[in-house]
C-alpha cells in the first residue's frame, strides 16, 4: 500500500445486486485515487460480483456467511493497516465494531441501510453472538452515516449513540442513468417495480392495487427474494400473469425505467430507496407508499411523483394520471441531480474520510 496515500478498506459481504452493495462499488471505483488507496474486502464469492471493479484490489473471502470470514478479516487488517474501513450491513457493521478494539489506529466507519425499528418486525431471526453485540456496536464506531434524516431519528431512539459521530450522506445517482428523451405511448401504461422481492417491500399491497386499475396497463417487477414465489402466485391468482412480466435481474434496469410511465414503491421502510432515485434520474416520475427513511427527501409532488398515504390514493393517483399524464422528464431528472448526482455524493464520503484521519493524526 501507498503510505502517502489514506489507505482505505471497503469492506461488503457480497457484491451481488443490492442498494448497499452499488453504492460501496461506486465509491470504491470513483473515489479519489491521488488522496485514497483503496481496497476492497468481499466476504461472499468473486463469482457473484455484478459490478464494474476492474483496477481495485480485492480480497474475497467466498464465505457463505459473515461470520464465516471473521478470522480472515482480521489478518486483512492486520496485514494491510489501513489508516480508515468502512462497512454496511448490520452484522458486518457490528464485527467491524469491535475488530476497533484490537486497532487503535485506524477509524471504523459504518454505513446504515435500513431503518431499524421497521425492519425487525419483517425479519426471521437465527440467533447468533452478533445479534446481541449489535445493540452496543455504536460505542466502539468512529463514524456512523445514515442516509436519511430520518434513518437518524431511528437510530438515536433505538441505540446509545453520540450524535457527533452521526453523519447523513444519502446515495448517489451514478452516471449509467441516462434522461430518457420520449414519454411511451400512453395507450398502455407501463408500470414497474425493482427492488427486493421481500415482505417489507410491501409487494402485496401493490399487487392488491393493480387489480383495481380503470386503464389498460402492464406491470414489469424486477428483482429477487425470500417472497418470489408468493408474490408470484398472487399475481397468478389476481389474474395478472398476461399484464405482468417478471425479470429475476437485469443489468438494463435504467432501460426499462425509461421505458415505463411511473414507478410503484409498496415498502413499509426504506433507507435510502435507490431504485426510486433510479427512476426519477431517468424522468419516470414515482407514486409511492408512505415509509419512514429517505422517501420525503427525494420524491416533491406534482414534481417528481407522489407520496401516498392508502390504496384508494394510491389508485386514484395512478387513475388520474393515465387520464392527464403531465410529467416532464427533465424536471424530474434535475429535482434529484441537484441534490443526488454523484460528485455531490462523492465529496461527502471524500471530506468525511479526510476529517476522521486528520483528526487521528
Amino acid at each position: 500500500m501507498n503510505k502517502e496515500k489514506i489507505q482505505l478498506i471497503i469492506a461488503s459481504a457480497n457484491l451481488l445486486p443490492g442498494g448497499a452493495e452499488r453504492v460501496l462499488s461506486f465509491l470504491a471505483t470513483h473515489i479519489d485515487k491521488e488522496v485514497f488507496d483503496v481496497t476492497l474486502v468481499i466476504f461472499g464469492f468473486e463469482k457473484d460480483v455484478a459490478y464494474d471493479i476492474d483496477g481495485i484490489k480485492a480480497y474475497y473471502f467466498n464465505k457463505t456467511r459473515i461470520v464465516y470470514g471473521s478470522f480472515r478479516f482480521f489478518k486483512v487488517l492486520k496485514r494491510e493497516k489501513p489508516d480508515l474501513v468502512i462497512t454496511a450491513v448490520g452484522h458486518l457493521n457490528t464485527m467491524a465494531a469491535f475488530m476497533s478494539w484490537f486497532f487503535p489506529k485506524t477509524k471504523f466507519v459504518a454505513r446504515e441501510v435500513s431503518i431499524n425499528s421497521v425492519i425487525s418486525r419483517f425479519t426471521r431471526y437465527t440467533f447468533h453472538p452478533l445479534m446481541w453485540l449489535g445493540k452496543y456496536r455504536f460505542r466502539f464506531l468512529d463514524a456512523v452515516i445514515c442516509q436519511s434524516n430520518q434513518m437518524v431519528e431511528d437510530i438515536r431512539s433505538t441505540y446509545t449513540v453520540d450524535p457527533d459521530k452521526i453523519t447523513v450522506i444519502p446515495n448517489p445517482v451514478t452516471h449509467k442513468f441516462k434522461l430518457k428523451q420520449a414519454i411511451p405511448d400512453l395507450k398502455e401504461m407501463k408500470l414497474i417495480t425493482v427492488g427486493r422481492i421481500s415482505g417489507e417491500k410491501g409487494l402485496e399491497r401493490l399487487v392488491n392495487l393493480l387489480k383495481r386499475l380503470e386503464f389498460p396497463f402492464h406491470y414489469t417487477l424486477i428483482g429477487n427474494g425470500p417472497d418470489r414465489e408468493k408474490i408470484l402466485n398472487l399475481i397468478a391468482a389476481e389474474g395478472l400473469n398476461e399484464q405482468t412480466t417478471y425479470i429475476e435481474y437485469t443489468a438494463e434496469v435504467g432501460n426499462y425505467l425509461s421505458d415505463s410511465h411511473v414507478f410503484l414503491q409498496g415498502s413499509y421502510s426504506e433507507g435510502f430507496p435507490n431504485a426510486v432515485l433510479e427512476s426519477a434520474a431517468v424522468g419516470t416520475p414515482v407514486v409511492a407508499y408512505a415509509a419512514p427513511g429517505g422517501l420525503v427527501e427525494i420524491i416533491e409532488d406534482d414534481v417528481n411523483g407522489y407520496i401516498v398515504d392508502t390504496e384508494d390514493e394510491f389508485v386514484e393517483r395512478l387513475n388520474a394520471l393515465y387520464k392527464d399524464y403531465k410529467f416532464k422528464p427533465e424536471p424530474i431528472r434535475e429535482s434529484v441531480m441537484r441534490k443526488f448526482k454523484s460528485d455531490i455524493v462523492l465529496k461527502k464520503y471524500e471530506d468525511l474520510f479526510k476529517d476522521l484521519v486528520a483528526t487521528h493524526s
